[in-house]
């Protein structure tokens, strides 16, 4: 038999993903793939060789982890950010990037033990505070028997600026067992100036809706504000309190900073893998967390995504046709990079929300 016709010598075509590198046999097992992997210009991408990843994690591993792609690596030891995984285009640009991303942990200035309200400033009336968004972080003592349960005895608000605009001890509604004084700082003598619970929910709504009624609030947010935190679930629900899912902007639940499994990475992690610096040094300091949850949000808005479809206007969302609009047959006539550009992310990327601040 002629060896130029011999089937076992004949390459197979092989289909590649157009952001992941997979490759496939058949063209519908790469359509399966496109389906499921949700790849989109949203996701993490190499600056070397444009791979696509699920997490920022991912993309380290790729770049810095045990087994490195050994030409990314290389050209990342050289002209690489260690934080955002950037790659610049040299030595001379990477310090003066590195000297802007790496930051300093924050320290407010006073007392911090004291409670604050400076809410009266984020009123109604200052409609020049716009869209900008609030970060919280509370604080928990034990509750129960065992002292295991958690219960919110102080939280704290900071603004897009990092002032502390709303702090307070809060009434606790069933006696506390445990101060966890080693990581909260506090003793019996500072619940004396705590307010009861249900007046920390008006304050706090009153700070996040800006003036909107509830019934708008659930749809658009007009102009309410949009609350960032870390494990913001846990924090609202020891807060008795409910807001709307769109309108929370969570570090422990957003996809590109969580583990490739979809795991939370800690705060403490996320500061010092993305910020540069390192928290709790002292105990739990709810000003230090509400700034660096505001920081991490604000970094992950400034990215720029290029090949994201603009709004048609402020109002109107442009849909794009979507893999799962199209038949099969259809599908199997795309090229790779085609069935890329169908697919859409399956988490509502930040660096959108840089649209809802240029309008205000």
């Amino acid at each position: 038999m002629d060896s130029d016709h011999d089937p076992l010598k004949t390459p197979s075509l092989r289909h590649k993903c157009s952001a992941c590198y997979k490759q496939y046999k058949k063209k519908d097992h790469l359509i399966e793939h496109m389906r499921v992997s949700y790849h989109s210009v949203h996701q993490p991408r190499c600056g070397v060789c444009l791979k696509h990843f699920k997490s920022f994690e991912s993309l380290r591993e790729h770049l810095k982890g045990p087994l490195p792609k050994s030409n990314c690596s290389k050209i990342f030891s050289e002209r690489g950010c260690g934080l955002c995984l950037r790659v610049l285009d040299g030595p001379g640009s990477l310090s003066e990037h590195q000297n802007i991303c790496c930051l300093t942990a924050p320290v407010h200035q006073g007392n911090s033990l004291l409670p604050t309200d400076l809410s009266d400033c984020y009123g109604e009336d200052r409609s020049d505070r716009g869209h900008g968004a609030i970060a919280m972080d509370c604080v928990m003592a034990g509750g129960g028997s065992d002292g295991a349960l958690d219960i919110c005895v102080w939280i704290c608000l900071v603004d897009e600026d990092e002032k502390l605009i709303f702090s307070t001890f809060v009434q606790p509604q069933i006696p506390i067992t445990n101060y966890r004084h080693e990581v909260t700082g506090l003793k019996e003598e500072h619940m004396r100036h705590a307010i009861p619970l249900k007046n920390v929910q008006e304050k706090v709504l009153k700070i996040l809706l800006n003036g909107e009624s509830i019934e708008r609030l659930r749809f658009n947010g007009g102009k309410a504000r949009l609350l960032v935190g870390h494990d913001l679930e846990h924090d609202l629900d020891c807060l008795r309190m409910n807001y709307p899912d769109h309108m929370l902007r969570d570090t422990a639940r957003y996809h590109p900073l969580m583990k490739t499994n979809l795991v939370s990475h800690s705060l403490k992690y996320l500061t010092r893998a993305y910020l540069g610096y390192d928290i709790r040094q002292g105990g739990h300091n709810p000003y230090e967390n509400c700034v660096s949850v505001m920081r991490l949000y604000k970094r992950m808005r400034s990215l720029d995504h290029r090949g994201q479809v603009p709004s048609i206007a402020p109002h109107i969302q442009y849909v794009a046709p979507s893999l799962d609009s199209v038949s099969t047959k259809d599908l199997e006539k795309m090229t790779p990079h085609e069935l890329y550009e169908m697919s859409r992310s399956n988490f509502k990327c930040w660096c959108l929300d840089s649209r809802r601040v240029m309008l205000t």
